[in-house]
């Protein structure tokens, strides 16, 4: 049982520069996208983060190995058994950013940045993005279940609990403070497969399992007591998944279920617009499911043998989509007055062009939910268009106004096994001059092959016939708000905006180039080439990857190879060498060896050694001189092939040595003053340590190095190469040309040839050799001087050896790292005295063993750092800096020579800011800043084609770049914080260019919608939903809650009429747009979370009785009944009730409700004595049927009041917009508000409704108690900024409303007058606040990564 723990403090607790393998099932199709856009999923055993709009890399975690109680005593074991597992599962916390909001006592923190994870071994853990490393590991079973997948719950307004499906069948909650289980479930033998919450409720979750179990569980605390538990089943043809079990041979299962099924997965999603529907999808079925009937509402099987992989529903539309398996995405969408849904679009995922065959795999898909909170903030303005990009700029990818307007836009992010992140844009358009209506992007019920949009029969805001209202758009293009539209004008589209590629295949070899000073350009020519920031890494699909260290990024990939890439080489820094070959069969044992050279600036590949019969020997490895000229081709056992690498490479000699290893002299240090000349005698006596009986071979290659010899060659620049032979003899070779001479070194002494150990791993740099054996012996050898040395690494046999790079002024130039065959490499200092006991063995490298090793030469200082590149066996390409002093090695993270990464376009990803300038920027965007002030006269910013209006003059004094003076706090605070971002600015990542645009359109209309763009940025998606209601709110308090006296004063579609085109007025910063009406505002997606008028909860309670019409069961009639009284159809649910038979055990109650409901005239002793039995039935019934009774007789607030004690809040909400009015309807409300803050605590819920019900005081009490006083001093300003347009819109109506009540409250809102008490207090805090977020933006440095 593992205790939480923080990781021990080292410098391998965080890396900066890695590149991760390919995902793979292994992983489980794990991946999740927070609301600002970091799209994060499981690579091997790291974790990848992504930014989703720029489409780069932000950093990769890996995941820490397990804690081994052997480990000290027995390393190498315990490198062995402590890898790091596969990373199954990942969840972003939704902690905000306006947690660290409280400044005033406490400091900020990076706690808004997490991600918790959960691996196959079982382990979950809370990960802090900015140290990169885990804070807290939560209680863990001993049988290592893995983890399935993992879920936030909140219990309470300030804490998030964590629920985990571990194995194939049990489900834990955790507390995420003390990190212990506290409830336990096990669902026998199901595979439970999936969790999701809900996003009306977030105490509120459900699980899935693969054969239909559906567990409903509700959180209210951190007991075992407050966790509610409901099983359910939802009918699936479980088959094929009984099959698949019996495959298995009855073994004993505790993986999970991905692992144990990876292709049968089944999930499950919440309706973001339409309470208690969960959609879900098994392998070849889709099922709409009711929570409150406890029913399926549709059902659809899938044709045609695909399976289905997810289920995303729309945020913004009526539209549904679905990932399968082999790669394809279908779009459905949803009927007409039903929750039933058809297929429309079925389209690929991975493009035939440019994929491999077979093609990949789509592991994991989200929908990108930052880009549809920016598309509510420009649909509710009636002049921006439906679409977060608003200016037409062909150049843009992300700009596609041409023939047809957008009526949905979702951006969709899928990873494949192949490494690569797609990010498509999924929209549906219709022609110009035709409707659309997102809110309803609905099928007719009837339609079978040729759906039609849905047309309103009941307009929200008019309470009338519905008439289309064109509405003028930019250049001139006109739509109708409502009208029919045929589905043949409809288009779906799916286009790829954003790719990024990183590591493809299974990495199998690496390589960094080392180009000498006498390397030459790819083209000819003796021009010096210089080191260049690129390592190579060979792929077994056969791709080559060019991996820029400067910008971690993969820069190039090369398909070159059918086969595994197993040697490759640079020449100098411009040309690759590989080689892969195949084996023609077993029998006969030939190979087809094939050699390419590909080019990085062109990419094209030339094949050279082409022969046409299968060869004995298979091509054992690749050495490349530092200049590029001379390759050596070493095979199994065969002679080694020389070749000059020129423009059509020639085979220069062949060396027929027993050879095991070879290596080129590296180019870091001058060659030796000792002369080196052709030789006159034989080879073999300048091979140390020779017998007589090699001398046949020696022999015959002296007469081939004299025959080369002859040749002649114009270049004189030589380059030599060591090697060893199979008896331990060593030797040195020297290539000019097309002539190979021996090197003449001063030779030591004969005791130096190893007698016990083949020679397996060798460095050469003049004037040192260094060798390693298989019994872990590293000797060196001085060739000027004929010194040498050895030491015992008491380890196993040396892999590889690579010289460090040096440059003048080195204390040293003997270090070397070694690579050892389990898998673990050390750094030693040959220099010193004693470098084993000066080197520190790295037996693991942060939970993956090491494949290849190499420096980069990138040194141009002595006080520079040395930098490591490694190859993991997970495939990840990782550089771990190397610190050695006079004492001691040190690894750390590399933060040296890479240090300023770059970047091809700005990251503009404000949240991953250091805490206190995020908020800077969040108070500038809410406080107003003009247009100009994202333009920059810097390098960076010039190149960006977003084209805001105004320039940017340095010059200029900073307070002018703000649309306003604030209203609220000090005033000289904006220009401090503008001068903190200025750096940011300059860079060019505070908004990338379409949210800088959309910003520039909607800066002047008003601060409610600036309150909402800052909150979008920074993914606060519900805050964002509180603004764009909140002008709706005030509207509707001020019009509908105050003026009880004008109910009956003018007719109702008037008044509504009225009050629309003042919102509308309002929204659109005071430009009058007829026809842009509350039910095309709200119906944009998400805000129906944020509902409270009294049209929109009544047709949502009516638009859900027609799903249910066609349910049977007792318990589905008397929710039937249920909802029709809740929105007054009393004949209706009279006929159903009365269709009850005797023989049912809810026949008397029925016709008690029958008999009540019909009464046309109420009495007051009938009310009495109704009022007393229905008391009574509410207290044993939980048909609720006495609230039934109380309608009968005309008692609507007392049934709201126990239909709300009762817990059915939305129900009590629906009859009170049925059949209350006035301050009676905002009792209810304000009920219902005090609830969602303290027991659902979603304070933005809470805060809409307070304003709906006209309880401002108690809104900013809210704010106070959740310590917020910069969000308490914005709802004030936006408050009296309303309020003041509204009374602007009555004075200057032609024919104002009688009566005084609505001018008087519109003059003044009460409890936010100025002299009010609780807003001078409010004023005091924001100002204290500000002026503590200056402090600390002076403090904090810039730029974390």
């Amino acid at each position: 049982m593992s205790s939480p723990r923080s990781p021990p403090a080292g410098p391998d607790s965080s890396w900066d520069w890695m590149l991760p393998g390919p995902p793979s099932r292994n992983n489980g199709g794990s991946a999740d996208i927070s609301t600002t856009g970091l799209l994060a999923y499981g690579a091997g055993s790291s974790i990848s983060i992504v930014d989703s709009r720029s489409m780069q890399l932000v950093t990769v975690i890996p995941m820490p190995p397990p804690i081994s109680s052997t480990y000290a005593a027995l390393p190498s074991a315990a490198a062995a058994s402590s890898l790091s597992p596969f990373v199954t599962s990942v969840r972003w916390a939704p902690n905000s950013l306006l947690r660290q909001n409280d400044l005033l006592s406490t400091d900020p923190s990076s706690s808004h940045l997490i991600l918790a994870a959960g691996d196959r071994q079982g382990r979950l853990c809370l990960i802090d993005l900015r140290s990169h490393s885990p804070f807290l590991w939560f209680d863990s079973d001993s049988l290592k279940l893995g983890i399935q997948d993992i879920c936030w719950i909140q219990t309470r307004v300030d804490n998030w609990i964590l629920a985990a499906i571990n194995g194939p069948s049990l489900l834990s909650l955790y507390s995420t403070a003390t990190g212990r289980c506290f409830f336990k479930y096990d669902a026998g033998s199901e595979f439970l497969s999936c969790t999701s919450r809900d996003p009306f409720d977030s105490r509120h979750f459900c699980v899935l399992g693969l054969r239909g179990l559906l567990l409903s569980v509700k959180a209210l605390g951190e007991t075992e007591e407050d966790v509610v538990l409901q099983e359910l089943h939802v009918r699936t043809d479980a088959a094929e998944l009984a099959k698949l079990e019996r495959d298995l041979g009855g073994a004993s299962i505790t993986s999970p279920a991905s692992a144990v099924f990876p292709t049968y997965s089944a999930k499950c999603s919440f309706s973001s617009q339409w309470r208690h529907i969960l959609f879900v999808s098994f392998p070849r079925e889709l099922v709409v499911f009711d929570l409150q009937y406890e029913a399926a509402l549709y059902a659809a099987g899938l044709q045609r043998g695909g399976r289905f992989l997810d289920v995303f529903p729309d945020p913004n539309s009526e539209l549904l989509y679905c990932a399968h398996v082999d790669g394809k995405l279908s779009t459905w969408r949803r009927k007409e007055g039903e929750q039933s849904y058809l297929m429309c679009t079925m389209q690929e995922l991975m493009p035939a062009i440019g994929s491999s065959v077979p093609s990949p795999a789509i592991l994991a898909a989200v929908i990108c939910q930052s880009d549809c909170a920016l598309q509510n903030v420009g649909k509710i303005y009636a002049d921006v268009p439906h679409t977060p990009f608003t200016e037409e700029d062909y150049d843009n990818p992300f700009d596609f106004f041409d023939e047809s307007l957008p009526i949905s836009r979702t951006h969709l992010i899928s990873v494949s096994d192949d490494g690569k992140v797609w990010n498509w844009l999924l929209a549906a358009e219709e022609p110009e001059d035709t409707s659309k209506d997102p809110l309803n992007l609905i099928v007719p019920a009837d339609a079978s092959e040729v759906p039609v949009v849905y047309k309103n029969t009941r307009d929200a805001a008019l309470d009338g016939p519905m008439v289309p209202v064109p509405q003028v758009l930019e250049k001139g293009r006109t739509r109708s708000t409502y009208s029919s539209t045929n589905q043949g004008d409809i288009s779906f589209k799916m286009t790829l905006i954003g790719q990024l590629q990183l590591i493809s295949s299974t990495v199998t070899t690496l390589t960094v180039p080392s180009p000498s000073l006498t390397a030459t350009l790819a083209r000819g020519g003796n021009h010096p080439a210089a080191a260049v920031p690129l390592v190579a890494l060979g792929t077994q699909s056969g791709t080559i990857e060019i991996v820029d260290v400067s910008a971690n990024a993969v820069a190039a990939c090369f398909s070159v190879h059918g086969g595994s890439v197993r040697g490759l080489r640079w020449l100098g820094n411009s040309r690759l060498v590989s080689f892969s070959y195949d084996q023609v069969n077993e029998k006969s044992g030939g190979y087809i060896n094939k050699l390419a050279v590909t080019c990085v600036r062109s990419g094209l590949n030339r094949v050279f050694r082409v022969l046409q019969k299968p060869e004995r020997a298979p091509i054992r490895a690749l050495r490349a001189s530092s200049s590029g000229r001379y390759l050596l081709i070493l095979f199994r056992d065969a002679p080694v092939e020389v070749w000059a690498m020129t423009k059509n490479p020639i085979m220069l000699r062949s060396l027929a040595l027993p050879f095991t290893v070879l290596e080129w002299t590296l180019p870091t240090v001058p060659r030796p003053t000792a002369p080196t000349r052709q030789s006159s005698i034989s080879l073999k006596d300048r091979i140390v340590g020779v017998s007589a009986d090699s001398s046949a071979p020696a022999n015959s290659s002296s007469q081939e190095s004299k025959t080369g010899s002859s040749e002649g060659s114009r270049d004189e620049t030589a380059e030599s190469f060591a090697f060893a032979l199979v008896n331990g003899a060593l030797g040195v070779f020297e290539v000019q040309g097309r002539r190979i001479r021996d090197f003449r070194p001063k030779w030591p002494s004969s005791s130096f040839v190893s007698s016990d150990g083949l020679i397996t791993a060798m460095a050469y740099r003049l004037p040192h050799v260094v060798m390693g054996d298989r019994s872990g012996n590293i000797r060196w050898w001085d060739v000027t001087s004929g010194h040498s040395s050895s030491f015992n690494t008491h380890r196993e046999g040396i892999r590889r050896i690579k010289f460090s790079p040096v440059v003048a002024g080195d204390r040293s130039r003997g270090r070397v790292a070694v690579l050892f065959y389990d898998n673990t490499f050390s750094v030693y200092d040959l220099d010193s005295s004693d470098p084993l006991g000066n080197s520190l063995l790295q037996p693991k490298f942060l939970g993956t063993l090491v494949l290849e090793l190499d420096w980069l030469p990138l040194r141009t200082n002595k006080d520079d750092p040395l930098v490591m590149c490694i190859a993991g066996a997970d495939s990840s390409c990782r550089l771990v800096e190397v610190n050695i002093n006079d004492r001691r090695v040190a690894y750390g993270p590399q933060t040296g020579p890479i240090k300023d990464r770059f970047r091809p376009m700005p990251l503009c990803a404000p949240i991953l800011l250091p805490t206190a300038h995020a908020l800077a920027l969040r108070m500038i965007l809410q406080l107003g800043v003009k247009p100009s002030w994202f333009n920059t006269s810097g390098t960076t910013i010039n190149k960006r084609p977003h084209h805001i209006p105004g320039t940017a003059s340095s010059s200029e004094d900073l307070r002018s770049y703000m649309i306003d003076d604030p209203h609220f706090g000090d005033a000289a605070v904006p220009e401090m914080l503008l001068k903190v971002l200025e750096l940011y600015r300059q860079e060019g990542c505070i908004l990338d260019d379409e949210r800088a645009r959309l910003y520039g359109k909607i800066v002047n209309k008003g601060s409610a919608v600036r309150f909402a763009f800052a909150a979008t940025v920074f993914g606060e998606s519900s805050e964002a939903l509180f603004w764009l209601q909140l002008p709706r709110a005030l509207n509707h308090l001020i019009h509908k809650s105050v003026n009880k006296s004008q109910q009956g004063s003018a007719p109702a579609s008037v008044a509504q009429l009225d009050d629309a085109a003042t919102l509308t007025r309002i929204t659109s910063g005071g430009k009058s747009t007829s026809g842009s009406g509350k039910t095309e505002a709200l119906g944009y997606g998400q805000l129906r979370l944020m509902a409270f008028e009294q049209e929109e909860l009544w047709e949502t309670a009516s638009e859900r009785i027609r799903w249910h019409e066609k349910l049977e069961g007792e318990d589905a009639i008397q929710n039937h009944v249920h909802d029709l009284v809740s929105v007054g159809n009393l004949e209706a649910a009279v006929s159903l009730l009365l269709s009850t038979p005797p023989e049912s055990s809810y026949f008397y109650a029925n016709a008690l409700r029958s008999v009540a409901l019909s009464s046309a005239v109420s009495k007051s002793l009938l009310e009495l004595a109704v009022k007393v039995v229905a008391a009574n039935m509410v207290r044993t019934d939980k048909s609720l049927s006495g609230t039934h009774l109380l309608c009968a007789v005309g008692r609507y607030q007392e049934a709201c009041s126990q239909l709300q004690d009762a817990g059915c809040w939305t129900d009590a909400a629906t009859l009170a917009a049925t059949h209350l009015k006035g301050s009676d309807y905002a009792r209810v409300l304000q009920r219902w508000a005090d609830h969602v803050l303290h027991n659902e605590h979603n304070i933005w819920r809470a805060l809409i409704l307070y304003t709906a019900a006209g309880a401002l005081q108690e809104a900013l009490a809210a704010l106070r108690m959740a310590r917020q006083p910069d969000t308490a001093a914005m709802f004030i300003i936006a408050c009296r900024e309303i309020n003041a347009d509204i009374s602007n819109m009555e004075d200057a109506a032609d024919e104002p409303p009688s009566g005084s009540s609505v001018k008087g409250a519109v003059l003044g809102l009460p409890g936010l007058n100025p002299e009010n008490e609780e807003v001078i207090v409010v004023g005091e805090l924001y100002g204290q606040y500000q002026r503590r977020l200056v402090h600390l933006c002076m403090d904090s440095q810039p730029f974390p990564e």
